[in-house]
């Protein structure tokens, strides 16, 4: 048998019909639609909710306590290890770190953190230092100013 394009047609059962709900008794859909009766899912345009709404009890997100704490110092801040350092000659500044690609583009400051050991005489200026770090660099012979 030839196949035609006019009689092509879905198999049974692969569309099904939309249900219409709202035309009388006999549809076994009429009259409140299969909404129910009353409430906000009954009505037009009021069937959403929010995410977290508990209908009206205190919601969990606001029942449990708050904890922690987020430094805006530590966001803008980038940590500069002392084998790191190693790298670098005489002054070491802000501009320095950023020029050997130490620090990230978005940081605004370098603070340098006691990470492996540093055998040259550097000279720190204007970063911040943790004190394993400047005791390890004053021990070197190197200066942190300020």
């Amino acid at each position: 048998m030839i196949m035609k394009l006019n009689t092509l047609k879905p198999a049974d059962g692969a569309r099904k019909e939309r249900t219409r709900v709202g035309r009388g008794i006999g549809s076994g859909l009429g009259k409140t639609a299969g909404r129910g009766h009353k409430g906000s899912f009954a009505r037009a345009g009021k069937g959403k909710i929010k995410a977290g709404f508990e209908g009206g009890q205190m919601p969990m997100h606001m029942r449990l306590p708050k904890i922690g704490f987020r430094s805006k110092l530590k966001a803008d801040t980038a940590e500069v290890f002392l084998y790191q350092l190693e790298k670098l000659d005489g002054d070491v500044d802000f501009a320095a770190l950023r020029a050997a690609k130490l620090v990230p583009s978005t940081a605004k400051k370098a603070k340098v953190v006691k990470n492996g050991e540093i055998s040259k005489k550097l000279v720190l200026k204007g970063l911040l230092v943790t004190a394993g770090a400047r005791a390890v660099i004053e021990a070197a012979g190197g200066k942190i100013e300020e």
